[in-house]
């Protein structure tokens, strides 16, 4: 169970740098805008570099919290 887990995430990492890539080359602005979260230990964090995406990462951040203690 653990491994497949693992594999996922490292799975999801390799697509979420995927998507990101193509955006940046699909995308025609000079200004892109990003966020990025994390967890030491059980405290979240995040930067972005727009109010709008570190509400989304804190809200995706509290919600694998979420998962987290529901699957243990």
């Amino acid at each position: 169970m653990e491994e497949k887990i693992f594999l996922i995430g490292i799975i999801l990492i390799f697509a979420g740098i995927l998507l990101t890539i193509i955006s940046a080359f699909l995308s025609g602005s000079k200004k892109i805008n990003f966020a990025f979260g994390g967890f030491i230990g059980p405290i979240p964090f995040g930067w972005a570099t727009d109010y709008k995406y570190l509400i989304i990462i804190l809200f995706l951040l509290l919600f694998s919290i979420l998962i987290f203690f529901y699957l243990r």
